[in-house]
């Protein structure tokens, strides 16, 4: 509703902001994906094909405005930004709440052997109940990635900002968006080079526009 000044004369209602993008890229493929739970130990590069999905993701933003590109200072997050980085002209800034989640001793084994364990069920079924040795909370996990996200929609409110992370991360951020319980986030997929989209409006909850997509351009999310 106008208001009016102290003449009377109307004054119009600001402008709403247009609402802020965030785009949460999991990491390309690499050799072990699928495999081995590798965290956040050094030295794990993207495969070609992981490169090839770095590639697609840069193409499949051509069209759309971004802002800010954020990344995990993983090599294999900041590899899967690099092609955005350079067909958009943008730095990539180094963001630590976009990590992969701390798993401590369980860090580069194989998934295979850690299914076997008894504790995988509670991985699976109730992780916001599970603490990694030597590691980082389920919860802990989510705080720190929805922080991340907090921070960079603040930073370009009414912008668009694409977020280059890691699976589970990636799966929290969007079960916290929804409304999930963590408790039920391993039911969301986020397969390597996908893109998840979750806009946020003042004053609203986040809308969750897509999850784990892989193939359309993504252009048609924000029209110009």
């Amino acid at each position: 509703m106008a208001t009016a000044t102290a003449d009377n004369a109307p004054v119009p209602p600001a402008p709403a902001r247009p609402a802020t993008l965030l785009l949460l890229v999991r990491h390309g493929q690499t050799p072990t994906t699928g495999s081995v739970l590798p965290g956040r130990a050094p030295g794990l590069h993207l495969s070609d094909r992981g490169r090839e999905q770095a590639e697609r993701v840069a193409e499949r933003l051509a069209g759309l405005r971004v802002d800010a590109l954020y990344s995990s200072p993983m090599e294999r997050a900041q590899e899967t930004a690099a092609p955005t980085a350079a067909r958009t002209g943008l730095a990539v800034t180094n963001e630590e709440g976009l990590l992969e989640c701390d798993f401590g001793g369980w860090t580069g084994s194989a998934i295979s052997d850690l299914a076997a364990l008894p504790e995988w069920q509670t991985v699976q079924h109730s992780p916001s109940q599970f603490r990694f040795p030597d590691g980082e909370s389920f919860p802990e996990m989510q705080a720190r990635i929805v922080g991340a996200m907090e921070r960079a929609r603040d930073a370009h409110a009414g912008g668009v900002v694409v977020c280059f992370s890691h699976a589970d991360p990636i799966k929290a951020a969007v079960a916290h968006a929804l409304g999930t319980p963590l408790d039920l986030f391993q039911r969301i997929y986020i397969s390597p080079g996908s893109v998840s989209a979750i806009s946020y409006t003042d004053g609203q909850d986040p809308a969750v526009l897509m999850v784990n997509s892989t193939a359309e351009p993504l252009s048609g999310l924000r029209p110009e």
